[in-house]
């Protein structure tokens, strides 16, 4: 099989009709392939989340990251960027659903789509994933250790966002969840809140938290990278996306 990626900076429309930046990878063979959303984590569109996106690539599916701080500093560095979008209080949440579901339509509009797609998100973004689930008809879900889907932001934390665990009843699709055991945003408890609202709703989820590993356990170049733990949640995403993108 032939065995190479394309990766590109292209243009997707986004919330409101807005032309906005973004990072798509996809194998290059026929397909048919499942998409993936990559939603970049609150340090931004950054080079380790374009590694994702390859690596999806990689696996088999197209990916796509839109860079959902496009607005507020086009052509800034993702640090400056970051900060102008933290200082404006984050993305609003129609906002980050218009831009999903503008990337979900520029992966189904790929030749090679299968039809499917999916959403992934790191920190802020695993809220933001979530948050695609519950407002847009998707086939999978990830949140990986997404902060403030259950509880609000501590005084003092920039971010204007809310708890919407209350929009659990309108999940369209299976969810998967990474957590670490010693997160704070979320905490175990505030996981475990989560998981009963999903159970109440009968809604299908798989959740699995790492013993040892706190916030961004999947980050390569930060502290917190926890190889184990990090391992062992690609393989689960793999998996899960095997079964409902694939």
């Amino acid at each position: 099989m032939y065995d190479a990626i394309l990766a590109e900076s292209v243009t997707i429309t986004g919330h409101g009709g807005d032309a906005i930046e973004a990072y798509a990878a996809r194998p290059m063979r026929p397909g048919p392939a499942g998409g993936v959303v990559v939603i970049h984590h609150m340090p931004g569109y950054d080079p380790p989340t374009k590694e994702i996106a390859r690596n999806f690539a990689v696996h088999g599916y197209n990916a796509v990251v839109p860079n959902l701080y496009f607005r507020e500093a086009p052509g800034a560095s993702p640090d400056d960027a970051a900060a102008t979008a933290r200082a404006a209080g984050g993305v609003p949440d129609d906002r980050l659903v218009g831009d999903v579901a503008g990337a979900v339509a520029y992966l189904k509009g790929l030749t090679s789509s299968n039809g499917k797609a999916g959403t992934i998100g790191y920190c802020s973004g695993g809220r933001q994933s979530f948050l695609a689930a519950v407002s847009l008809p998707l086939d999978a879900a990830v949140d990986c250790y997404g902060a403030f889907v259950v509880g609000t932001p501590p005084e003092g934390m920039p971010l204007k966002v809310g708890p919407i665990v209350d929009k659990t009843p309108q999940l369209s699709c299976p969810l998967l969840g990474l957590f670490g055991a010693d997160d704070q945003h979320p905490s175990p408890e505030q996981v475990a809140e989560l998981e009963k609202a999903l159970q109440e709703a009968g809604k299908t989820y798989e959740f699995h938290s790492y013993e040892g590993a706190g916030h961004a356990f999947f980050s390569v170049n930060r502290p917190a990278y926890r190889p184990e733990a990090a391992m062992d949640g690609w393989q689960k995403i793999f998996d899960f996306f095997g079964t409902y993108l694939a």
